[in-house]
């Protein structure tokens, strides 16, 4: 069994990879914390420039919405390989992934619900 610790900072690596090979940036700052049996992820600095510049536009609201709705698009069309990376590292299936991005802050978060607790070495 490998410690929860390993097990957290493996599966922020495979969202960072994720987020830089599928979503085309990489964040930041990514931080996982397995937590039952759920898995939460903190990515910071998510946002392209473009997207910033979106963000602060005259239209603000409208632009911070718009990247809201594409973010989620790309996430669901990706969303198989997030559950297989989380099931590969974690031997759990995957239930539900849930998500929502700051388009003020540049922070998205991810929850992964699982079907079990998974197994941890004693730490």
């Amino acid at each position: 069994m490998t410690s929860k610790q390993a097990l957290e900072r493996e599966i922020s690596k495979a969202v960072i990879r994720f987020e830089k090979e599928y979503m085309g940036r990489g964040p930041l700052e990514t931080k996982s914390y397995i937590i039952e049996d759920m898995v939460l992820v903190r990515l910071k600095g998510v946002l392209t420039p473009a997207e910033l510049k979106l963000a602060e536009s005259e239209d603000g609201q409208r632009g911070r919405y718009l990247i809201k709705q594409v973010r989620q698009e790309l996430i669901e069309k990706g969303r198989p390989l997030l559950d297989a990376v989380v099931k590969d590292i974690l031997h759990v299936n995957v239930k539900s992934l849930h998500t929502d991005i700051s388009a003020r802050s540049g922070e998205r978060i991810i929850v992964f619900t699982l079907e079990r607790r998974p197994e941890l070495a004693d730490v």
